[in-house]
């Protein structure tokens, strides 16, 4: 099948300012131009990324309120029909409402794109249904090395593929959020308010940078779901007397003109997939200071193009910091190496080139 003949809907579950909800919204903006067709479908949640779809994609929202939700599978059957549909791209968790459409659409093809992103945690990750939801699935994608050996193992079938994530340099999005601090002290966060993004790490190293490098800010850009873990992280700040070092923004449809007002990026997680932030960071020219963790490794090479720390090194995150603040030279030069590598090796037209030779 050449590119002209694939007509491909992305398929996800939400819009929130997720790394595969993200995702989805790329491809189905890149695949615009590739492709016979290409269109989205949400299935349970609208949201902040809706606003960042161009206008010529075509878009579905279903509106799913249960498991079993008659309207919502009739739906998006019309869709398909009406448009000819041959692939389902489905992200992460509606990889379950693609394959209960293949059953009523045997003809259709999915694509399952995994974006798990607790890579260290795969040992105590639940696949029963994911295996058997698999046996219809016809491509595997995923988004890191321990990913695809999970995969390999658990699922046995040749079909599978790591692709990187990537980010669209071309997309313009208006500036409309103005970071408060310094201008070239700004530290920046790319992560939303989850257990798993380890935010206390960034507070334990304010707490230190405060005393030698007051005029430093650390600036929180991510969904707050207001949870138990936002309200503690918000609480911690108060209690540390840390609400002029610290600021929390929420989700941000801008996220590259926010970059431009950074100096630094950072990302302290526990576990990760391969994080966007990370993409959208080089893409920016920011030194980044990221944990060891996920594909994290696999792009930033210590020293080369970015630092590295330990999940939860409070002490060395803090020295790394203080590291790039009084070398202006080597922050430069970390920060231009990583914007080079990730246009070389993780460019849209590499990931999508490699994307539809998959397909054939």
């Amino acid at each position: 099948m050449n590119n002209k003949q694939l007509r491909i809907v992305q398929l996800i579950d939400s819009l929130d300012a997720g790394g595969a909800e993200r995702m989805a919204v790329n491809y189905a903006d890149v695949l615009m131009s590739e492709i016979a067709f290409s269109g989205l479908v949400v299935t349970r949640k609208e949201g902040l990324l809706k606003s960042q779809l161009k206008s010529e994609i075509s878009y579905l929202f279903l509106n799913r309120k249960r498991i079993l939700d008659f309207f919502a599978i009739i739906k998006f059957l019309k869709f398909l029909n009406k448009n000819n549909i041959n692939w389902i791209h489905a992200h992460s968790s509606s990889i379950f409402f693609a394959v209960m459409i293949k059953f009523l659409k045997p003809s259709i093809k999915i694509i399952w794109h995994d974006h798990f992103g607790q890579s260290e945690f795969l040992d105590t990750r639940k696949y029963f249904f994911l295996k058997i939801a698999n046996y219809f699935v016809n491509r595997n994608i995923v988004v890191n090395q321990q990913l695809l050996h999970w995969h390999k193992k658990k699922f046995t079938k040749h079909d599978i593929y790591y692709l990187p994530n990537f980010v669209q340099l071309s997309k313009l999005i208006p500036s409309t959020t103005v970071l408060k601090g310094t201008i070239g002290k700004r530290i920046v966060c790319l992560a939303n308010l989850r257990p798993q993004k380890n935010h206390f790490l960034i507070i334990e190293a304010a707490k230190l940078l405060r005393k030698s490098n007051p005029d430093w800010t650390f600036h929180l850009i991510g969904q707050d779901f207001e949870d138990d873990y936002s309200s503690s992280v918000q609480n911690v700040i108060k209690e540390n007397n840390l609400e002029d070092t610290i600021f929390l923004y929420g989700s941000r449809k801008d996220i590259l003109p926010i970059l431009k007002q950074a100096a630094i990026g950072i990302l302290t997680s526990n576990s990760e997939g391969l994080p966007l932030a990370l993409l959208e960071y080089g893409s920016c020219s920011l030194p980044v200071i990221a944990t060891k963790v996920g594909e994290i490794p696999n792009i930033i090479k210590h020293e080369d193009n970015g630092l590295l720390i330990m999940p939860g090194d409070v002490k060395h995150f803090y020295e790394m910091l203080v590291k790039l603040i009084n070398d202006k030279f080597l922050s430069n030069n970390l920060g231009n190496k990583l914007h080079f590598d990730i246009l070389n090796n993780m460019s849209e037209a590499a990931i999508i080139k490699q994307y539809l030779l998959l397909l054939k």
